[in-house]
């Protein structure tokens, strides 16, 4: 399942948002993607604006880690931020969507917590 927010905020404003957000939630900004670079990169002209942030909370990682390292297929945790129209959207998979794929229902109260923050995070961003 799919979580977005809308904003008119800029991109500067959004990442400037982000990194406040992920820290106060103890999270970490691992790395951003920014896509017409890469693409650029490639000899491929995107004209779209997408960044792609990896979002990390150590200690949440290890718990799920520890569980099931096949896990280590969907980390991190990804929020996407582009420009549609003259607004820009913040996007990210669930946790919880995510975390079903593997069968382990035991994490269930890891993806959740991880899923509010990661929500929070993106409307403290957006200004929601």
């Amino acid at each position: 399942m799919l979580f977005e927010v809308e904003t008119r905020k800029s991109l500067e404003e959004i990442d400037r948002g982000l990194q406040e957000a992920a820290a106060r939630h103890k999270f970490g900004i691992l790395t951003v993607h920014d896509i017409r670079e890469t693409m650029k990169k490639k000899g491929v002209d995107y004209q779209g604006e997408c960044l792609i942030y990896e979002v990390c909370n150590p200690h949440q990682a290890s718990k799920v880690l520890t569980a099931n390292p096949a896990i280590s297929t969907a980390l991190p945790c990804r929020i996407s931020v582009y420009r549609a129209g003259d607004r820009c959207k913040l996007a990210t998979i669930l946790p919880t969507a995510m975390l079903s794929l593997f069968g382990s229902p035991e994490l269930d109260t890891v993806a959740r917590e991880v899923e509010a923050d990661i929500c929070a995070m993106m409307r403290e961003a957006a200004g929601a």
